[in-house]
């Protein structure tokens, strides 16, 4: 019984540790990424800038347009080439340890047109970076980047929860299974009986049951009842009975079948249908009076 609660403490205290454990991650994940990626974008757009020889330029606030989607805008009109544009971000996003997997979309402020756009992914043989070495004209753009793996963040980042979720389905499946188990156990050793005159008897629980009234044995008493269950109303020899129940354990003995016998009497007394018999010289016999 002190298993099975200790078993029940253990899974839910691993249930409600993880259950905490993605609460306040995906918390604070949610705030350290969206300040980390804000930084990153206004150190890309510094560094873009300056690659124009633009060292006074405003970079004007980033803009959290939704969940994974992030807008960086200019003061003036600007001119770069996408290979500068790939690389400041890329090298940004790598400082602050940001995903790898995004979309980057140069959009014309005039009509909200995608000037150019490219996707990277971990993967490498996934990224696209088209025309290369081709410079956009000068415009007013807002560089405009979306995360593709936000839904999945926290599991990337934290890939040793995978672990721990496992070893908790695994100890819980473990649990229930035992728990199954002995039930099933219970069930079957509950059902499965004897019955000799007015009482139960109950192999597997070590007990004789009579009126809701239990008796236990010992193991020595539920072994010999158990041979003499077994062939009710016929002689079991003494060499029979000693070797099944001392001898086959590597232990001789010389009265203790007299002895267990005569508990097993003083334990059945209580039903004058039954009758354990002496025959002298040769063994013991269990009468039953079915009648």
């Amino acid at each position: 019984m002190k298993q099975q609660q200790l078993y029940s403490l253990s899974a839910v205290i691993i249930f409600l540790f993880v259950c905490s454990f993605i609460a306040c991650d995906n918390t604070t994940t949610a705030i350290d990424d969206s300040s980390k990626i804000k930084i990153a974008l206004r150190e890309a757009g510094n560094q873009l800038l300056l690659q124009q020889q633009d060292s006074t330029s405003i970079i004007l606030p980033v803009v959290k347009k939704d969940a994974s989607t992030y807008q960086l805008s200019f003061q003036n009109s600007l001119s770069f080439e996408p290979n500068e544009l790939v690389t400041v971000i890329d090298s940004s996003f790598a400082i602050m340890l940001l995903s790898k997997n995004y979309r980057v979309e140069a959009i014309q402020c005039t009509d909200n047109e995608v000037a150019y756009s490219y996707e990277m992914n971990v993967e490498e043989e996934r990224t696209i970076i088209p025309c290369a070495g081709r410079y956009l004209p000068e415009d007013c753009y807002t560089i405009e980047v979306t995360f593709l793996d936000a839904r999945s963040t926290f599991f990337n980042r934290h890939p040793l929860l995978y672990v721990i979720l496992f070893g908790a389905i695994i100890f819980i499946g473990y649990y229930f299974r035992e728990k199954r188990l002995t039930s099933e156990s219970s069930h079957e050793a509950l059902t499965n009986y004897s019955e000799i005159g007015s009482f139960q008897f109950y192999p597997e629980q070590n007990k004789l049951v009579k009126s809701a009234t239990e008796i236990n044995l010992s193991k020595k008493e539920c072994e010999l009842l158990e041979l003499l269950v077994a062939r009710p109303n016929q002689i079991i020899t003494r060499e029979e009975l000693t070797k099944k129940v001392w001898e086959d354990n590597g232990v001789i003995v010389g009265r203790s079948l007299d002895t267990y016998i005569s508990k097993l009497r003083k334990k059945l007394k209580g039903d004058d249908t039954i009758k354990l018999t002496n025959v002298h010289g040769i063994g013991y016999k269990l009468e039953v009076n079915k009648t």
